[in-house]
């Protein structure tokens, strides 16, 4: 049993929050709740803040790299992310992907865009964990997409070592 594919497949955590739930959390739930992200985005080593969270297997990753629809709902996990942040995941007709500033972008940016705001390690951990589970084109997208937001805002906002945690996760 693998409990990262359960829950991809419907099973609720222990604390009876099933991965639809999430989907449909307010953005305050998004940003309040802090043990659901290594779920949602699982990685192959321990949380410091959520150290009884399950780790991504081999066995984990070869079943998203065969499952359409895990993919497809980690994809929708990925979406309900961007939103929360401000950002949304485009498909060019050349079917290169790119993640963009969306319309709500200035009135979301304030969650997250200033020094040391623990949404920037959620963001290292959801590259990561997109890499791991076979969106690799995501998490490229994404890392670039942030990127370019640092150099904008600034680095005095969101710090080099930020964007190099970011521009790591999407390479390793």
């Amino acid at each position: 049993m693998d409990p990262i594919l359960d829950f991809y497949r419907g099973a609720p955590l222990p604390n009876g929050v099933c991965l639809v739930d999430v989907w449909d959390w307010s953005f305050d739930q998004l940003e309040d709740a802090h043990d659901y992200i290594q779920w949602v985005f699982p990685l192959d080593r321990p949380s410091a803040v959520n150290p009884g969270a399950p780790l991504v297997t081999e066995e984990t990753a070869r079943a998203f790299a065969w499952d359409d629809v895990l993919r497809d709902r980690l994809q929708r996990s990925l979406a309900t992310m961007l939103k929360f942040y401000g950002l949304e995941r485009l498909v060019l007709p050349d079917d290169k992907l790119v993640v963009i500033r969306a319309v709500t972008f200035s009135e979301r940016r304030g969650v997250w865009i200033w020094p040391n705001n623990h949404n920037h390690l959620r963001l290292t951990r959801i590259i990561r964990s997109l890499r791991l589970l076979g969106l690799k084109k995501d998490a490229v997208a994404l890392a670039h997409c942030l990127d370019d937001i640092a150099r904008v805002e600034g680095r005095d906002i969101i710090s080099e070592d930020t964007s190099e945690h970011w521009r790591r996760a999407a390479r390793r």
